[in-house]
């Protein structure tokens, strides 16, 4: 094992505990490693060392912008024994599980790991994560390293031919930007400088899409009007039990641009003590769809602001936006009657009409306005993974590896993680 293993193996001691499941815990001598161990316990922790090879975009996947950190604060001895403290659940007062009869000890644990690393590291994942310039060198964030294990580990029956695609995704979020594709790099409306999660191989897209392609955006329209008597239930109790407004501007862009959100769904998961019961349908629907590691909820855009030209850098997501309450039509120079709500996705502008879906590509340069003096734009606002061309595994193993980040930078520490993560 090497020495660069060895770091990462102190790290994750107690993964065998917290992802591999108590079935797949049989006595060392009988564990083989064999593809009928499925994991049902999906926790993980690990320090995260901020540079550009190994994040998530905004310092997490592929971050480009984020620049390779002096110290390696998550090296510290207190905070690695924190960490380990945290993984290891020590309390000295819990009793011992008494479901078990095998224990295990530091050494089988780390014999186990390291017997799967071995194994993972033939996986198509397993190369993907090794091409990396920083592999096996303390420059490289254990999150990659402990990857393909992890992945082996939750999809044991996944062939490589069925990730080749997330394969590629791992190159090009440890640095292999050569793999950007043609026809994003000539298309002037997609700033692929900015892209910080890729996934080669998805094929061609445009700014706007066909909402009519996806249930979601029909399931929304059919129930409109059940959606509204819910968002109105939910504006009545706006106000959580602290007092604090459940509207909220999630990025400085969005509090400078005059736009509000009441967050539903944060980084694919629900909001604790969120009062759910108010829009039972409105979450039913929301949750047919596998979200993505952004935000879903109600957006409100104040009279005469609007979010400023940007791209949000992922391919693999899709924006559905359904107009709940849009201004009426306001006078302009000439004397017309003009759409006071837009948005420009690339070349191509829209207007939000109530009940009617938007669908659209965010990888394209995008700004909203609402120019109506006095009355506020509202949409219904859900960011997802491309159910158009991904495929289901894909997309669960995509959804594994976001929620596995997460787990490894709350343990390190980071208090919002939602901006790290995205």
């Amino acid at each position: 094992m090497t020495s660069q293993w060895r770091k990462v193996t102190s790290v994750g001691l107690v993964i065998t505990a917290k992802i591999l499941c108590a079935d797949a815990f049989a006595p060392i001598a009988n564990h083989n490693l064999s593809q009928s161990q499925q994991p049902q316990k999906n926790r993980l922790y690990a320090k995260k060392k901020s540079s550009s090879s190994g994040g998530f975009g905004g310092g997490g996947f592929g971050s480009s912008s984020t620049a390779p950190s002096k110290k390696k604060a998550a090296r510290g001895k207190s905070g690695r024994a924190d960490l380990l403290s945290t993984l290891n659940d020590d309390d000295s007062k819990k009793k011992k599980d008494k479901s078990s009869s095998q224990t295990f000890v530091k050494s089988d644990q780390e014999q186990l790991l390291n017997d799967l690393a071995a194994k993972s590291a033939q996986t198509i994942i397993g190369k993907a994560v090794a091409s990396s310039p920083d592999y096996n060198s303390p420059d490289m964030d254990p999150f990659w390293q402990l990857l393909p294990s992890l992945i082996s580990t939750k999809f044991p029956s996944a062939s490589d031919g069925e990730l080749k695609r997330v394969a590629g995704m791992v190159e090009f979020s440890l640095g292999a930007r050569g793999l950007l594709e043609d026809d994003v790099i000539s298309d002037q409306w997609r700033p692929h400088e900015e892209l910080h999660a890729y996934m080669p191989g998805l094929g061609a897209t445009e700014p706007f899409l066909d909402p009519n392609q996806l249930g979601l955006c029909k399931q929304l329209s059919e129930n409109y009007e059940v959606i509204t008597k819910e968002y109105e239930a939910l504006l009545e109790e706006r106000f959580d039990s602290k007092g604090k407004d459940r509207f909220q501007s999630v990025t400085s862009m969005n509090y400078d641009a005059g736009w509000k959100t009441m967050v539903l769904f944060y980084n694919g998961h629900r909001i604790k003590d969120f009062p759910y019961h108010l829009c039972p349908v409105t979450t039913r629907i929301m949750e047919s769809v596998p979200l993505a590691g952004r935000i879903a909820g109600f957006n409100r855009q104040q009279p005469e602001s609007g979010i400023p030209l940007h791209s949000d850098g992922n391919n693999m997501w899709l924006t559905c936006q359904m107009g709940m309450n849009v201004p009426p039509p306001i006078t302009n120079e000439a004397g017309d009657k003009v759409p006071s709500a837009h948005i420009r996705v690339g070349p191509d502008t829209r207007h939000w009409e109530e009940g009617q879906c938007l669908l659209y590509d965010t990888t394209y340069e995008h700004e909203t306005f609402n120019a109506h003096p006095a009355e506020e734009r509202v949409v219904l606002h859900v960011d997802f993974f491309n159910t158009l061309k991904m495929t289901k595994l894909e997309i669960k193993v995509l959804q594994y590896m976001y929620d596995m980040r997460e787990q490894f930078m709350k343990a390190e520490g980071v208090a919002k993680v939602g901006a790290q993560v995205l």
